[in-house]
């Protein structure tokens, strides 16, 4: 336990730590600045002022999705600097493994659970090959979907993407709170 003295007061930051994290969670489940602040004996402002200190970024979630992508570290990185909510990329033999590793039904259920899970974002960025990008914008059913194809299908290699190209995109979408344009890369 990390405890910190402070005049004559003993501070234990894994207490503070531990409020934080529920006052977050909270916060994540709907519950208004008002309701978390009452339930923790705090003033509303306080929750306000924490919310501002750990902010990333403010506007539209922002999933983006790629296979299969041999610079796969270099865009997780770009992803997670610019404050991206959801990140799934793969390498092409990433790809074959996530498929074969599962029998039909379990691959069913994946694939559904997570066009699910990516359905609750604003914004999706997709890169694939030219049907697959068509086929997973209709499996999303997202309003904003920003494809970049990655070539025809069927892509049986790992493609470069221009890291500078998903950087403008994603740096779009959060300026403006909508989708950029479609491109190819």
């Amino acid at each position: 336990m990390d405890l910190v003295r402070i005049g004559d007061k003993l501070i234990s930051l894994q207490k503070i730590h531990t409020m934080v994290e529920e006052i977050f969670e909270a916060r994540a489940k709907g519950l208004s600045q008002t309701e978390v602040s009452a339930q923790f004996g705090l003033d509303r402002t306080f929750v306000s002022r924490l919310e501002t200190l750990g902010e990333v970024r403010r506007g539209r979630s922002i999933a983006v999705i790629g296979m299969p992508v041999a610079n796969k570290e270099e865009l997780s990185r770009l992803c997670e600097r610019l404050g991206v909510d959801f990140v799934w990329l793969m390498t092409d033999q990433e790809r074959r493994h996530f498929a074969q590793s599962r029998n039909g039904v379990e691959l069913v259920n994946e694939i559904f659970r997570l066009a699910q899970k990516v359905r609750s974002y604003d914004t999706v960025i997709l890169m694939a090959s030219n049907a697959r990008v068509r086929l997973l914008t209709a499996l999303l059913g997202v309003h904003a979907v920003i494809p970049l194809v990655l070539g025809e299908t069927p892509l049986y290699r790992d493609v470069v993407v221009e890291v500078n190209v998903l950087e403008s995109i994603i740096k779009e979408v959060q300026l403006r709170g909508s989708a950029a344009s479609p491109g190819m890369l």
